[in-house]
């Protein structure tokens, strides 16, 4: 049975899916034992150095968010993932629109030892059956729009399915927000995996691709020594956060090195004349560069 949550008071499908959710001691237990040993591999040497830095990291149209805010947040969310179940080596499949929120989703995914799953925000409830199935997360994290479709699905998620929209609403945020703003990092090693991304199935059927904390962490490395990146560096953001680009190469590097992000929803001309000149980079695909070219004012 599934069951969709507008908060997490409120499942109404079925009470043994609560409870599946809710029923966590043996794990809290097991996760207390394991947290004096190994450190988390890539969160450590890409998030952790940043954590109580008050500079800002993500720079809105609304409001800037620092370093130590959106840790903050990540706390929150990693300790509502650990409630609803997920241990050490669990998929997060997140289909939603970019977002801080999202994220923040991403960073407590692998601080609580998940493996996380972007989902592009543009597939149907039809396409996300496949992904779905296929990974079997324990947790499914859509926007409140996608949350009808995914309960009429033939063969529903067997996990629980939360909702976070780009207001930073839903039932997911709802639950953060009671949470504790503290979270010890799940010990995670360097061969363990830290994120799936599901190749485009142009020559067969989509495959996940299985990307270790190494692999991770040294992508990034590289990225920083060959672009010199430094804490200096505020990168315009506008790329969507479900593909390696966007969020791999350009979030974890800009964690890594201290710098920040002019952090923008989606590609628009106008936004991007108004951000280029507080920008000392712009990460984009070849549609960006041929519009803002194709503008009189570039």
């Amino acid at each position: 049975m599934l069951a969709i949550a507008d908060d997490i008071t409120s499942f109404n499908v079925t009470a043994q899916t609560v409870e599946w959710c809710r029923n966590n001691s043996i794990w809290s237990a097991m996760r207390s034992e394991m947290s004096t040993g190994m450190a988390n591999y890539f969160y450590d040497a890409v998030f952790a150095p940043q954590e109580n830095s008050a500079k800002d990291f993500l720079i809105r149209t609304q409001q800037a968010v620092s370093f130590e805010s959106f840790h903050r947040r990540v706390n929150q969310l990693a300790n509502s993932l650990i409630a609803l179940g997920l241990r050490p080596g669990d998929r997060v499949a997140v289909h939603a629109e970019k977002s801080a929120e999202i994220l923040a989703l991403y960073v407590a995914t692998i601080k609580a030892g998940g493996v996380y799953l972007p989902l592009n925000s543009s597939y149907t409830a039809h396409e996300l059956t496949y992904f779905i199935s296929d990974a079997d997360p324990v947790v499914v994290v859509v926007d409140e729009r996608m949350a009808t479709a995914i309960a009429a699905m033939a063969e529903p998620p067997k996990g629980c399915v939360m909702t976070l929209n780009a207001d930073a609403s839903g039932s997911l945020a709802a639950d953060a927000d009671q949470r504790p703003d503290s979270f010890d990092a799940c010990p995670r090693g360097p061969d363990d995996l830290a994120a799936i991304l599901y190749t485009s199935g142009t020559t067969g059927r989509s495959k996940g691709a299985q990307l270790s904390h190494r692999n991770l962490l040294s992508n990034t490395e590289v990225l920083r020594d060959f672009w010199q990146f430094t804490s200096d560096d505020i990168l315009l953001h506008m790329l969507p956060i479900y593909h390696a680009h966007g969020l791999f190469v350009a979030c974890n590097l800009l964690s890594y090195v201290g710098g920040s992000m002019i952090f923008l929803p989606k590609f628009d001309v106008e936004q991007a004349f108004s951000f280029l000149p507080q920008a000392t980079t712009m990460m984009g695909v070849p549609t960006f560069y041929t519009r803002l070219l194709a503008d009189s004012r570039f």
